[in-house]
């Protein structure tokens, strides 16, 4: 591994989660403008972190902190494995991974709100996962590699040959950070009818834990919005930053502009429009 990959994995471990935390402030921040509210500090995130970890620890079951922390593990590995410049393929099978241990974390509790959560965390995953797929395919078919770093030092953007895979994997953002329409296993908001869903009998340490990984798996999700910018000219890194701030404001827009939907509907918008943009985009490759 090279130099600048090794310094690339080591900030990721380091400054993932304050980048991650400070993307949650600035997201109520606008949130609370586009509300005509003041809204918390740009560092409450960071407040209410500290302040989970140091309340007393109460297990509901004492099976859900081993879920929560192979959860963590395994997002932290998904970023590594990216930022290191490895297989992409590979980095989502293991986000997959994790995410089925986040479900057991959900659904070993037995309680009601938490065992409904878990089971939409699930729908959410079948919703998705069509679309991480594509996104896959969509980059070896352009870049004829799976590996990050030669997708990432190419001649040009992936996205002039992807535009239809970018549009796909952009709509299922809405869906793994958790905004509305598609928060249906657990919401940032309290105005949920399951109260807290997945992580409703996640309290104290277990929820901090949750919230931290949170913030590794978005800075992760944002890189491979990223990844579809830069190339091997340096200039690109601006605009993938650029287009990386642009994307994540666009959520919080449909975040606060937008009513939740039910389970079936999720399913079927979100395929339509993976199968849509990402199957027109896939067949105009092959063509050509």
């Amino acid at each position: 591994m090279s130099t600048t990959k090794i310094i690339l994995v080591i900030c990721y471990i380091l400054f993932a989660p304050l980048i991650g935390g400070l993307l949650d402030g600035f997201d109520r921040k606008i949130s609370a403008k586009m509300q005509r509210r003041v809204g918390p500090p740009l560092l409450q995130p960071f407040y209410d972190v500290i302040k989970l970890f140091s309340k007393q620890v109460i297990f509901v079951s004492r099976y859900q902190i081993f879920f929560l922390l192979s959860y963590t593990v395994l997002i932290i590995l998904t970023g590594v494995m990216f930022f290191a410049g490895t297989d992409i393929l590979m980095c989502f099978f293991v986000m997959s991974t994790g995410a089925t241990f986040l479900y057991f974390a959900g659904m070993v509790t037995s309680t009601p709100y938490s065992t409904m959560g878990a089971n939409r965390e699930l729908l959410q995953m079948m919703a998705y996962e069509p679309a991480v797929l594509l996104t896959c395919v969509g980059f070896y078919l352009a870049e004829g590699t799976f590996n990050v770093g030669q997708i990432a030092s190419s001649n040009v953007s992936a996205i002039l040959y992807l535009p239809g895979f970018f549009i796909a994997f952009i709509f299922i953002l809405t869906i793994k950070m958790r905004k509305s329409p598609f928060d249906l296993s657990t919401s940032h908001h309290m105005h949920q009818e399951l109260v807290k869903g997945l992580t409703t009998e996640m309290g104290a340490r277990n929820l901090a834990i949750f919230q931290v990984t949170e913030w590794y798996e978005n800075v992760f999700l944002l890189g491979v919005v990223g990844l579809y910018i830069i190339n091997c000219n340096p200039y690109s890194l601006i605009a993938a930053v650029l287009v990386v701030f642009a994307t994540y404001f666009l959520e919080i827009l449909i975040d606060n502009t937008s009513a939740r939907v039910k389970w079936d509907t999720m399913l079927k918008v979100s395929w339509g429009v993976t199968l849509f943009t990402a199957g027109i985009n896939l067949i105009i490759l092959m063509i050509i």
